[in-house]
């Protein structure tokens, strides 16, 4: 635990440092509007805790564009699980996103369909993973509410594999496909600080029968050098299964 704290930290600060010694000028990014694309590494610090969880580690996002309008993104995370004790890769995570069409409107900034796949890595009995494929399709819509507010819906299709391990109990014992939502706000504090409000409600049907899933984020950004580093402070609660998580990142621009 000790030597991943370590680990990110020394990280961390070699970020900080090669963004602030960084002149390469370029256009002002604006990373608070999630449908504009742009190349970057996330390392963050990572906590779950629930009635049957207790995770910690730290997770890598790289996202890669391709240009303004495609961009793939691949995270990878390491927990240690302290109820187990054991530690080793959770699921991973691929997401692609393809920008359709840009300034649709003078309000309607872009659509932005995508296609998300998560990767049972994780072993489910050593509590890291869920051992279940999960698979969401679908757009996202940028809506400009005014220069502080813009709302970023979305609608998926989502299916989810029947899992390779027979913990499971039902209805989760059975592949499942749904809906999934998300009702992102993006507010703007100032030109350096910028939250993340976003609910995000999954409808699944499992075995015949429908199950709700209700959870949401709450993200806080605060950019340190404008097109090169930003740290983030999110809070992810899932009301439905009871697990929290604390989120503590830092994000560089390449």
């Amino acid at each position: 635990m000790k030597k991943l704290i370590t680990v990110l930290s020394c990280t961390v600060s070699s970020i900080a440092l090669f963004a602030q010694d960084s002149t390469k000028a370029k256009k002002d990014i604006d990373p608070s509007n999630p449908t504009n694309l742009y190349t970057q590494v996330n390392f963050t610090l990572e906590s779950q805790t629930g009635p049957k969880t207790s995770l910690f580690g730290l997770n890598t996002k790289v996202q890669y564009a391709f240009n303004p309008d495609n961009l793939i993104l691949v995270e990878v995370p390491l927990y240690q699980n302290s109820i187990k004790s054991k530690f080793g890769l959770g699921d991973s995570r691929v997401r692609y996103y393809t920008v359709a069409k840009k300034n649709i409107s003078k309000r309607v900034m872009a659509l932005v369909p995508f296609a998300d796949i998560t990767i049972p890595t994780g072993s489910y009995e050593s509590g890291l993973g869920s051992s279940s494929w999960t698979l969401a399709v679908g757009a996202v819509v940028g809506v400009l509410i005014n220069k502080k507010l813009s709302l970023f819906p979305g609608l998926s299709y989502v299916h989810i594999t029947k899992p390779s391990t027979d913990l499971i109990p039902d209805p989760l014992k059975f592949s499942a496909n749904g809906i999934g939502l998300q009702l992102n706000a993006s507010y703007k504090f100032n030109k350096s600080t910028f939250m993340f409000i976003n609910p995000t409600p999954t409808f699944i049907n499992a075995n015949g029968k429908w199950k709700s899933i209700w959870a949401a984020e709450l993200n806080l950004n605060k950019i340190i050098t404008p097109n090169k580093f930003k740290v983030n402070l999110g809070w992810n609660p899932n009301f439905t299964s009871e697990i929290h998580t604390v989120r503590l990142g830092a994000t560089v621009f390449l």
